[in-house]
């Protein structure tokens, strides 16, 4: 009763807004009231999302409208889903939606460009990509200009009642999608000394975001992209990673952005969750008949768990100790050596493979 109570105030609070804000008269104010009254179901979200779309709306013909609002969540989103699928935008709206869901967590209007490559044309038009954002309204919102669902029941229903529409060709194409961009992403941004530290024994700690931040979209793929080269799940979509083209491009960043990536890692303080997805990634290869990208990989996996500490707490020792103090035989320092610290004339004695003891500890890197 209690919860009735607080959805009756709630729907003529938001009635006596929209009256005031529309300029209804006093036979369509009360119209609204008992239609939002006899179907709510007691469901707030129900009552907001029905609002939300009637301010939308011209006051013409609201009473026609308003049967078209159908009782119960599910049938609510499926009629927004009619709408987009009616709309001139449904290929761009229903992308924004598949994306949206998969990612792993929400981001900003700028960082969802990037993913979605229908919105390619409107990187340096961010409003256009909010009215988009706005199209998609009854499933999502804009709260500080990052992208959220209006609730986990709207993310459920494109899974579970909405999944031909929206991801016709499976979650995993979509995973491929953000993946392979992602790595774009990341091709573009990641270089040494990114927010220009003055020594590499700056700590961490000390760091402060520059303004504006070179980093601003590439967090989200720097700590997410080998969890989407992972969901592409092998063999489902026609360029997962067991794809030579994939396999590529894997091979090409880990030869070329390797150690940006780590630093950038540090610089998101999201080392550890790195050291998670190159084990990930570890176990992804070691399916594959690619026996250089495997020892690759693993050189890579074995660098990371041994300069962890000092890379988590001082980004740029990430091309000192970290290169001068790994194996001469290690592939990472052989790739990037032209990033050995000038000037030091005698360097440590390093032995040409990893310990025994780090290749033992490479089952337990969590």
């Amino acid at each position: 009763e209690s919860v009735a109570a607080a959805v009756k105030a709630f729907i003529q609070q938001k009635v006596c807004q929209l009256t005031q804000e529309k300029r209804y008269k006093p036979e369509v104010r009360d119209a609204v009231l008992q239609h939002l009254t006899s179907s709510a179901n007691d469901t707030f979200l129900w009552v907001a999302l029905v609002c939300q779309d009637l301010q939308k709306k011209s006051r013409l013909g609201v009473l026609k409208k308003l049967a078209l609002f159908p009782p119960g969540l599910d049938s609510l989103y499926n009629r927004m889903l009619q709408q987009i699928r009616e709309s001139d935008d449904t290929e761009i709206c229903l992308r924004v939606l598949a994306v949206t869901a998969v990612l792993y967590r929400p981001v900003t209007v700028a960082e969802l460009v990037a993913f979605v490559e229908q919105l390619e044309d409107y990187v340096d038009d961010l409003e256009s990509v909010r009215e988009i954002i706005g199209l998609c309204g009854s499933f999502l919102t804009l709260r500080d200009d990052t992208v959220y669902f209006v609730h986990q029941s709207a993310k459920d229903f494109l899974f579970a009642k909405a999944f031909n529409d929206v991801f016709p060709d499976g979650t995993e194409c979509v995973h491929q999608e953000v993946f392979v961009n992602s790595l774009a992403i990341l091709h573009k941004t990641l270089h040494r000394n990114m927010y220009s530290l003055e020594a590499p024994g700056f700590h961490i700690d000390n760091v402060k975001t520059p303004n504006p931040d070179p980093l601003s979209v590439s967090r989200y793929p720097c700590i997410y992209w080998i969890d989407h080269l992972h969901d592409t799940k092998p063999k489902s979509c026609a360029n997962s990673v067991s794809d030579p083209q994939a396999v590529g491009v894997v091979a090409e960043f880990l030869r070329k952005k390797y150690l940006y990536w780590l630093e950038g890692l540090s610089l998101c303080k999201s080392l550890g969750r790195g050291v998670v997805s190159i084990a990930k990634l570890w176990s992804l290869v070691q399916m594959l008949d690619q026996d250089e990208l495997i020892q690759l990989v693993q050189d890579a996996r074995r660098f990371v768990m041994y300069h962890k500490g000092a890379i988590e707490s001082y980004p740029l020792q990430t091309y000192a100790s970290a290169l001068l103090f790994s194996p001469r035989g290690s592939l990472i320092r052989r790739l990037f050596q032209h990033e050995e610290p000038e000037g030091i004339t005698i360097r440590p004695a390093m032995s040409d493979g990893w310990s025994a003891c780090l290749q033992t500890l490479e089952g337990h890197s969590d």
